[in-house]
């Protein structure tokens, strides 16, 4: 399970290390992609295999089935861990998610998010104006 926040620092060949936590999760294989909300996103194979299912189940007919096909798979890239456990960022990923030196990784269950601390606060700022909006689309019984 992918829980917490951790703040790294991207170095100059565009690496970052995955905390030891999530190292041990994802597991040897996993994939970054673009993200949504114009962040990155780590997704171990089991989770991607499920997203791939799912996108490629959306009508090729379909303009935002296509256009959500195309940010995901367009920016797909397979991971490896160097021996400091580190994953090496290509330019276009970072730029498209506006990561320049801080990053923080953001665990959400089943897969990583990569945002700039700005932009991660801006997000969770807006978290209660979301959910207070779509609140009859969510009910949580504990």
């Amino acid at each position: 399970m992918f829980w917490g926040e951790y703040s790294h620092q991207v170095d100059n060949k565009g690496r970052v290390i995955i905390p030891a936590r999530y190292r041990e999760l994802l597991g040897a294989e996993a994939i970054l992609t673009r993200g949504l909300d114009h962040n990155l996103v780590i997704y171990p194979q089991k989770t991607w295999q499920q997203v791939v299912s799912q996108l490629n189940d959306l009508p090729l007919t379909h303009p935002s089935g296509r256009a959500l096909r195309r940010l995901l798979f367009s920016g797909a890239m397979e991971l490896t861990l160097d021996k400091q456990g580190r994953i090496n960022i290509p330019q276009y990923l970072l730029e498209y998610a506006s990561i320049e030196d801080a990053v923080l990784l953001v665990g959400m269950e089943t897969f990583i998010e990569l945002w700039t601390p700005e932009q991660w606060r801006i997000t969770l700022d807006n978290v209660s104006a979301l959910l207070a909006e779509s609140d009859h689309l969510l009910t949580l019984s504990v």
